[in-house]
């Protein structure tokens, strides 16, 4: 059967492909918000619902255990029905989880609304990134990637700051019911100005259920696909177990009052946007090392938190923001991994190829938090009134178990991607030194 043709009928990386772009931020910036809207509530909700910290890891556990399991799917359905499908079906999700977390009464039923959430913010991210990679040129996605990553983080702050006050003014129920409603004015906007392609023909691939496990297995074949899910595994983590949970008491355990405390967490986060613009012109730039790059940053942050964590007494507030800054780094460095499955998969693959990238990180910041949750109750199993400074210190430590497997297995993996490259094809390599990083016989489409 012939592949059809296809026709562009919109401009790509000018005004147009902007305003999708600036809509889907929007939406990506709120599943953010959803995601960390726990990060400041932590000790509310331990008391609301009179649970452990265990207990209390086990709502971001779970929400994050939802988001990483439902990537694959996730990007399985993206290829086939396309990304404003997608985001209109995520944003009903989180709002409904939203709402039903804002009346919980118990833990069962506020796990129940995390779940939801997780499975709606699922569904976001990589829809994003296909709208980028189809609506904007190959010097442009990078950058435009970096920008839509690091943007999204606007919700870690409004999370970090409005939703505090918003809890101490109006309560746990008003404050995320009025979350919840964000979703559907989202949803207007999403069906007015979002469009899944710029071409006319072939806007997503028509997948037959046969054939998925094949197209599955070629893509998690692909060492590329595993370099960049590494990646992402090995920076993304870090900031993540910081910003949704556990950042804030262990701030509060080194002797900060909750306001200053708070005002790590969006220091982070801007530092994070920062840091965005300067990552994708490396990798835009010097493609072939932006494995090595995120090596680097994994490196900064593991030394920074060695520096912390063995300071004897409570940390000063300069190290404890240098710490949060150095932290941040490790976001921009975890979109390096869907840059370099853009690179070793056609665009049809996308999809699927992004969303097995995504697991990595996420999978990395559930366990860890769970693990981190696991040591304070066995140190201080009263909960978090009982936590010191040392006991906050000992559970933290559990973050270099997960920065040194993931390093072993990001070199691991960029030799046999390199490997890959070459043998499928030799210019493809020398182009990949020359700055290319949609690749001839690697990333272009086959005819």
């Amino acid at each position: 059967m012939t592949r059809p043709v296809l026709r562009q009928v919109h401009t790509i990386g000018q005004r147009r492909a902007w305003a999708i772009w600036l809509v889907g931020l929007s939406v990506y910036v709120l599943a953010v918000f959803h995601r960390t809207s726990l990060g400041v509530a932590g000790l509310l909700a331990a008391d609301r619902f009179d649970i452990s910290a265990a207990q209390l890891s086990t709502f971001t556990v779970v929400q994050l255990a939802v988001y990483a399991a439902m990537q694959v799917p996730v990007g399985v359905l993206l290829d086939r029905f396309g990304s404003t499908r997608l985001m209109l079906a995520g944003l009903a999700l989180m709002s409904a989880g939203q709402l039903w977390f804002a009346f919980a009464g118990s833990f069962p039923v506020g796990l129940a609304a995390r779940v939801m959430i997780g499975a709606g913010d699922a569904m976001v991210f990589t829809s994003l990134l296909r709208l980028v990679a189809l609506w904007f040129r190959v010097r442009q996605a990078p950058f435009v990637t970096q920008l839509s990553g690091m943007a999204g983080q606007l919700g870690a702050v409004v999370a970090a700051t409005p939703l505090a006050a918003a809890l101490a003014a109006w309560g746990w129920t008003r404050a995320y019911a009025t979350a919840a409603g964000l979703g559907v004015v989202l949803s207007v906007a999403l069906v007015a100005v979002v469009r899944d392609s710029p071409y006319r023909g072939q806007a997503v691939e028509k997948i037959k259920v046969r054939a998925l496990a094949r197209t599955l297995a070629e893509v998690w074949g692909n060492p590329g696909t595993r370099l960049g899910l590494w990646v992402h595994f090995t920076s993304q983590f870090g900031s993540t177990v910081f910003t949704l949970l556990w950042g804030y008491p262990f701030l509060v355990a080194e002797g900060l009052p909750p306001r200053t405390a708070s005002l790590v967490l969006v220091v982070m986060t801007l530092t994070a946007m920062a840091a965005g613009p300067a990552v994708a012109a490396f990798t835009s730039r010097v493609p072939f090392r932006r494995s090595q790059l995120v090596l680097a940053i994994v490196g900064a942050i593991a030394a920074s938190w060695a520096v912390v964590l063995l300071w004897p007494g409570p940390a000063p507030a300069g190290a404890l923001f240098a710490l949060a800054v150095v932290t941040a780094l490790g976001g921009p460095g975890s979109m390096v991994g869907f840059d370099l499955a853009r690179t070793f998969h056609p665009s049809t693959h996308l999809g699927r190829a992004s969303g097995v990238v995504n697991v990595g990180g996420f999978t990395a910041s559930l366990l860890c938090i769970a693990l981190v949750g696991i040591v304070l109750d066995h140190l201080a199993p009263g909960g978090p009134s009982e936590y010191t400074r040392h006991d906050m210190r000992a559970a933290m430590s559990a973050q270099f178990l997960f920065w040194g497997l993931g390093a072993v297995q990001l070199v691991r993996y960029r030799r046999k991607g390199l490997a890959h490259i070459a043998a499928a094809d030799p210019a493809a390599l020398d182009a990949l030194r020359r700055g290319d990083t949609l690749l001839p016989g690697i990333s272009r489409d086959r005819d």
